[in-house]
């Protein structure tokens, strides 16, 4: 039987008051057909605030981009994980998404006392940790990992594309659009395809 490497919401108790310094989780890539699940950890310094933070999908592109760049340079420390595409199709995406979130968080300079993390689902790890439903638009910390994550996670798509641009990469991210299901249909899986998600799974049969 798989051990179970999240635990749910419940089952971690609401703490707010928590001192020392707080982490923010957040992942991008759950949904689409191929490539990793990135995943970002940041602790955000008080005394050099970032304005504009926000729910990255909310944000375009450009913005994203002069975040990621702000956020990397006045956090007090940030971290970028990701979880392969050899491990989704041997975990599962939900598996891997908390594998991700993990190494993200270890991967942190700075040990913090808490990590709040956004959704209902909570890597195991051996810190105080709080998951928060749309915690990307409500905690700055998560917002800023959110970006990260989702802007690493589109630039490995932009450098994918120039090695399988028959996919379209750089424009779907290897969401399931009806582009990126026309060129699997027509040229096959490439390696970073997601052979367990279904229409992946029925091309290759």
């Amino acid at each position: 039987m798989r051990s179970r490497t999240y635990l749910k919401a419940e089952q971690v108790p609401l703490v707010w008051d928590t001192p020392g310094l707080i982490a923010g989780v957040d992942e991008a890539g759950r949904g689409p057909l191929a490539g990793p699940v990135v995943a970002a950890a940041v602790i955000l310094d008080e005394k050099n605030p970032i304005r504009g933070l926000a729910d990255s999908k909310t944000l375009t592109a450009l913005r994203r981009e002069k975040l990621f760049d702000e956020i990397r340079a006045k956090a007090l420390c940030c971290s970028i994980a990701e979880a392969s595409v050899e491990e989704i199709d041997r975990l599962n995406i939900l598996q891997a998404t908390m594998l991700a979130m993990r190494r993200a968080v270890e991967g942190l300079r700075l040990k913090p006392a808490k990590v709040l993390i956004d959704g209902n689902r909570i890597p195991v790890m051996d810190i105080l940790a709080e998951a928060i439903v749309k915690g990307d638009s409500l905690i700055p910390a998560i917002s800023a990992a959110s970006i990260l994550a989702k802007v690493s996670r589109d630039r490995w798509c932009a450098e994918l594309d120039l090695t399988y641009p028959q996919y379209g990469f750089a424009g779907h991210k290897g969401y399931g659009t009806a582009e990126h299901l026309a060129a699997l249909r027509e040229h096959g899986a490439c390696p970073q395809h997601r052979k367990t998600f279904s229409p992946v799974a029925q091309v290759l049969k």
